[in-house]
């Protein structure tokens, strides 16, 4: 098994991104959808990325985006990737695709349907996040769902060719148990926050039972 990507989202703070960014995660997920608690204004991100200077991929997490609101973070923010949290049709995506050419990943809820969703983005969307379906929340919930669903979902995005991270309710407490399911990703939110604040000892955590798992099966 090669060692899971790992996304640490939901960076608010200059604090934040210099915590994430001196991890050995590969890529810092920021919340570009107004009216939710960890919304960042374009300007600002482009403000810590610039003083921060991290090594890694950049996320940047919507719903249901206009071109014109993609266009207004991508002057201040070079995203390397574009998540899309909300109810986007394959069409919306593939105008997306072809507008900012940059890879997009759709967020796929866990439900019973969720397997034959991903078939309907099959070709379109480059990876998924498959997080916890709770209802009137687009993400960043802190509950997590079945992990034993894990290998199918990875199996789905293997047969596209695509990367998928799993979402929801990851602590450094539970995050070993995810992990004996193999995911190809790992997203993190809430599970590395104190009062609202990333926190540098669960980002550590969670990165050395990453590590430690990779070792313990190579």
């Amino acid at each position: 098994m090669r060692e899971p990507l790992v996304k640490l989202c939901g960076n608010r703070s200059a604090s934040d991104v210099e915590k994430s960014a001196n991890s050995n995660a590969t890529h810092l997920g920021f919340i570009f959808v107004r009216r939710t608690k960890r919304y960042v204004r374009p300007e600002r991100v482009g403000q810590w990325i610039r003083r921060t200077q991290p090594k890694q991929k950049l996320v940047g997490v919507f719903v249901n985006p206009t071109v014109e609101q993609l266009e207004e973070v991508l002057t201040f923010v070079s995203l390397d990737v574009i998540q899309l949290h909300g109810s986007e049709t394959v069409s919306e995506i593939l105008k997306i695709k072809e507008a900012f050419g940059l890879p997009v990943w759709k967020v796929v809820h866990h439900s019973e349907d969720a397997l034959e969703k991903m078939e309907v983005f099959k070709g379109v969307a480059d990876g998924y996040v498959i997080d916890s379906k709770v209802k009137g929340a687009h993400g960043g919930t802190g509950v997590s769902f079945d992990w034993s669903t894990v290998e199918d979902y990875v199996r789905v995005s293997n047969e596209q060719n695509v990367t998928c991270f799993i979402a929801g309710g990851i602590t450094p407490e539970n995050v070993d148990q995810l992990l004996d399911h193999e995911p190809e990703g790992i997203d993190i939110s809430s599970g590395i926050e104190t009062n609202e604040q990333k926190d540098l000892y669960k980002i550590q955590a969670i990165m050395k039972e990453v590590g430690r798992h990779v070792a313990s099966i190579s």
